[in-house]
This record gives structure tokens, C-alpha cells and sequence, in this order.
């Protein structure tokens, strides 16, 4: 370890590659979890796990470790640092009023499932369909007397007494019938009034919980009192305020690295590398894999550690780097309407938030007079190969709805960290969004759009396979995501920063390597090949 440098800038948590001094601290958290055999079963479902190398105040070099979430049932284990509030602590606040708000759902629970509010309700469905059936029939005996008097008028040589009797007759069934009427009526409002007082107990218990639910959820925020390096202080409701979500997800504050900052600030430690990693299986939507780091989630931590490294001199983002500015495109086909170029890998196809060069500026210097928006599809900024672009507003649309309609034909070239169990096949897994760690997207079969490729594995050496892809459809990374899923190939693409492990290659290597379309203008059928770079 002594010729190890120590990190000038604290890890960009958000896109990093970890520090030896890191991988190190990693492999002794994961030796020591090794020992723990009552911890295996918990720990084999899956668990993050995050590790902060700092410098004491004599100068000497140690770690911290923590977990996300709990281990174990618990907050507080030795070896790794504290919470930053004890939620599980049985004598707390926080348990105290969940077990009351547990109460309150026990007391709804069994109102609904007493035999007296499932009697009432049986009562009054059974009350409604007698009336229902006792006022047809009363309906029914009113027509066919009503149509009896009918026939009698028609046949005439009926005298007054006779019209006057059929009169009365009428009348004295109908007020019946009102009579009848009635009594089912107030049947009914007593056999509802029962329900009703049911009803409106589970509303008002409802009603309690859902309050001290959300109190006992803003107090419990406001616990999670965060310093960064300066000593500055904010709680979850002040870091999140102004952020899209206002509120603070749940579980926020409760991830490896906050705690791990919040722990060497208290006790006058300076952070300077950080690493989070997996353990155990992947989960059911997510794609996490045993021993890869991970970057730092955006939904709940990425708010709460900008307050947090205020004071820290922290690494840039390396995606924030503009390290393509003013380097040549390679044009692979080009005509009077239609442009293909090779993207490299690294570099945006279309601007994005950091005026970073993309394609599309690159392209419309290139052609100050072409009229559209010129790129017709994307590629993911770590991918790289062919963007087809037109130079007309006409052409773009046409070729665009040859994307949309799925008669373009897509083939990328990858390498996985891995093989597939089968030579070929089509992986089908929906796709979508994860809202809480954006820009990774995750297997959602609720909620997720259908996403379908094509594969072929075309050779395999050293434990990893050289595959080609044939995409059916054009998701937000799912050629990556089908490659590392354990319901796709569980075999990441190599140097996948998102899904898999970055170490493995130093780019992610998956390459848009051909592209047959029609062409607009002529029709006729057009093939450009990007030899694999890789």
C-alpha cells in the first residue's frame, strides 16, 4: 500500500472508477462479511454496501464502511458506522408512533374483518335485492291489474258505480304500492345506517393515520440533520425543497455515503476517496451484480450529497469534459439529402445540459444550409458507430418514420463480460425509467414498454463473447440493459459504467456497426457498414 498515491480530489460520486486504496477497503468489508454465517442468507438477497477512505487528524490513512438501509434487522453493528438517525431504536420516537399508527391499522383491520360490519353489509345487499325483487313484482301486479280495467272500459256497458269501483281500485293499489314502497325504503336507510357507522369509524381511523403517518414522516426527516465539509447543517425537508420532488423520497439519508460523510465530519475525519459496491444477488427490476461498484443514486442521494461535499475539493464529472471539441467526423455515406457519420464513443449525438459537443451542432456547421433538426435517431453518448442524419426537413421525416415503423435494420457489434447460455435467441424484457437513480433504466414489468433484441454470439474467448445484436425496438438502453438483466443474458456489456463494471474495458464496447434503410428520395435499399472498433 505504500506506493499507492493518496487521491489529491475526493471520487465524483456520481461517475467514478474507485481508488485502489478504495478497492482494498472493498475487499476487506467483503472478507468480513464472509465471517458473518448469520448474516449470509440477508446478505446473499442482495445489499449495498460503501466504504470512505480518510485522513485522521494525525495524518494517518483508514476507512469507514456502512450498508444501505438496515442489516439484520438493525441500524447499529459493529465494524460499521452508525446511522444517521436510529429509526429501529425500540425506545425512539419514530417506534413509538409507528407502533400507534401500526395500531390504528390493526384496529381498521379488524373492524373489516369483524363479523358484525360483514353481517351488516350481507344484511344490506340481502335487504336491497328483496326490495328490488318485491317492488318488481308489485310493478309487475300493478300493469296487468291496470291492463284488466283497461279491457273492461274497452268492452263498455260498465255502469257508474263500476268506473267509479275500478276508480278506487286503482288508487287504493297504488297508495299500496307507495306504502310498500316506503317500508323498503326505511328497511333499507336502517340496514345502510349500520354499514354506514362501520364506514364512517375505518374513515375517521383512515383519516388519523394517514395524518400521523405524513407527521411522523416530515419529524423524521427533519432528523436527518446533515453537515458537509464546512460544517454547514440542513435537514432532509431544507436540502430537498427545491428540488423537482420537494419532498424527500423515503429512505433518503439512509444510503452508504451519507452516512459515511456524516460520520467523518462528526468525528473530525477528511473524506478523500469514497466506493460503493454489491453484494449478493441482483434484485427483481434492478441490475446490480456481486462485487461490482455502482455510483451513487440520483433520486435520494444525489440532492442530499451536493450539500454534503460543499467544502470538499471533489474530482469533476468526467462526462461533463468536452474532449471531442473540434475533433474530425468520419462521414461514411453521404449524398445530396442523406449523411451518415460515425459517432465516437464518449461524445453526445444531440446537445445535452453542458453545452458539450454533440453530432448534431457538429453537423449543422457542417451543412450551415440545411433546413431540420439533420440527426434522425440516437445513440447512447458511450456508444459508438453509425447516426444517420438527412439534410431536409422532408427527408428527416421520412426516415424517421422508417425508425418508427421498425423497417430500418439495426445491427451493433458488443463484447460482453460474460457468455450466454444460448448461441442465439431474443431477449423480451419491458423496459423502463428508474426514478430514483436516473439516467439507468430497469426491467418493470407493470409499467415498462416492450423491448425486444435479436442476438447472435459470433465468437467466445478468454470468458468473454464477441455478440451481435439486431434491436426489434429502440429503448433508452436496452441493448445494455438486456445484456447484464439475469432475465436477459446476465452478461453485462464490457466497460458498462451504468450496468456492469467499468474496469473491464476502457470504453463501453457496443458499436453501432450497420444500418440498412430504404432511401427516401430514390427508394432504393441502402447498407453502411462501421467496421467494429474494438
Amino acid at each position: 500500500m505504500e506506493d499507492i498515491s493518496i487521491p489529491e480530489k475526493f471520487t465524483f460520486p456520481f461517475h467514478y472508477t474507485p481508488h485502489p486504496l478504495t478497492r482494498i477497503a472493498a475487499d476487506e468489508v467483503r472478507s468480513y462479511l464472509s465471517t458473518r454465517l448469520d448474516w449470509q442468507d440477508e446478505i446473499c438477497k442482495g445489499k449495498m454496501f460503501g466504504v470512505l477512505i480518510v485522513r485522521t487528524s494525525d495524518g494517518g490513512i483508514g476507512y469507514l464502511a456502512a450498508f444501505s438501509g438496515n442489516l439484520a434487522g438493525s441500524n447499529m453493528h459493529d465494524f460499521f458506522v452508525p446511522p444517521v438517525y436510529d429509526l429501529l431504536n425500540p425506545d425512539g420516537y419514530f417506534r413509538k408512533e409507528e407502533a400507534e399508527i401500526s395500531a390504528l391499522n390493526k384496529r381498521i383491520g379488524d373492524i373489516c374483518k369483524s363479523d358484525a360490519y360483514i353481517l351488516s353489509k350481507k344484511e344490506y345487499e340481502d335487504t336491497k335485492a328483496d326490495a328490488l325483487s318485491s317492488l318488481s313484482s308489485a310493478k309487475e301486479s300493478l300493469k296487468e291489474n291496470k291492463k284488466e280495467r283497461d279491457e273492461k272500459r274497452a268492452n263498455g256497458n260498465l255502469s257508474p258505480e263500476e268506473l267509479d269501483a275500478m276508480i278506487r281500485e286503482s288508487q287504493f293499489q297504488k297508495a299500496e304500492y307507495k306504502r310498500l314502497e316506503n317500508s323498503w325504503k326505511e328497511r333499507l336507510n336502517e340496514a345502510e345506517r349500520k354499514v354506514k357507522n362501520f364506514d364512517a369509524e375505518i374513515l375517521q381511523l383512515k383519516h388519523e393515520r394517514k395524518t400521523r403517518s405524513a407527521a411522523l414522516q416530515m419529524w423524521l426527516f427533519r432528523q436527518f440533520d446533515m453537515l458537509n465539509a464546512k460544517g454547514e447543517r440542513k435537514d432532509l425537508c431544507e436540502i430537498f425543497k427545491d428540488t423537482p420532488q420537494e419532498l424527500p423520497p423515503a429512505g433518503a439519508g439512509e444510503c452508504a455515503l451519507p452516512k459515511l460523510l456524516q460520520y467523518a465530519y462528526l468525528n473530525d475525519l477528511q473524506p478523500l476517496a469514497m466506493g460503493e459496491f454489491w453484494c449478493g444477488m441482483s434484485p427483481k427490476d434492478e441490475i446490480r451484480h456481486d462485487g461490482y461498484f455502482y455510483p451513487s443514486c440520483k433520486g435520494k442521494c444525489e440532492p442530499i450529497l451536493k450539500h454534503m461535499l460543499v467544502g470538499l475539493k471533489v474530482e469533476p464529472n468526467p462526462l461533463s469534459e468536452d474532449v471531442f471539441r473540434g475533433t474530425p467526423l468520419r462521414i461514411l455515406y453521404e449524398d445530396e439529402w442523406v449523411v451518415a457519420t460515425e459517432k465516437p464513443s464518449g461524445m453526445l449525438s444531440v446537445p445535452g445540459k453542458n453545452d458539450l459537443d454533440s453530432v448534431q451542432q457538429r453537423l449543422k456547421q457542417m451543412y450551415p444550409d440545411a433546413t431540420g433538426p439533420l440527426v434522425v435517431h440516437r445513440l447512447d453518448m458511450a456508444t459508438s458507430g453509425i447516426l444517420l442524419a438527412a439534410k431536409d426537413k422532408d427527408v428527416h421525416a421520412k426516415l424517421q418514420l422508417q425508425f418508427e415503423t421498425r423497417s430500418i435494420s439495426k445491427e451493433y457489434t458488443a463484447i460482453l463480460d460474460g457468455v450466454p447460455k444460448e448461441k442465439c435467441g431474443i431477449v423480451d424484457l419491458p423496459i423502463c425509467l428508474n426514478p430514483l437513480d436516473r439516467p439507468r433504466q430497469m426491467v418493470d414489468f407493470e409499467n415498462g414498454k416492450r423491448a425486444v433484441t435479436e442476438y447472435n454470439v459470433v465468437s467466445v474467448y478468454a470468458g468473454h463473447a464477441r455478440i451481435v445484436f439486431k434491436p426489434q425496438t429502440g429503448r433508452t438502453h436496452q441493448l445494455r440493459v438486456h445484456s447484464a438483466h439475469k432475465l436477459g443474458l446476465e452478461s453485462p456489456i464490457s466497460g458498462d459504467e451504468l450496468y456492469g463494471n467499468p474496469d473491464s474495458a476502457p470504453r463501453l464496447c457496443l458499436h453501432a456497426s450497420k444500418l440498412v434503410f430504404r432511401h427516401p428520395v430514390s427508394d432504393k435499399e441502402i447498407e453502411i457498414v462501421s467496421p467494429c472498433p474494438f
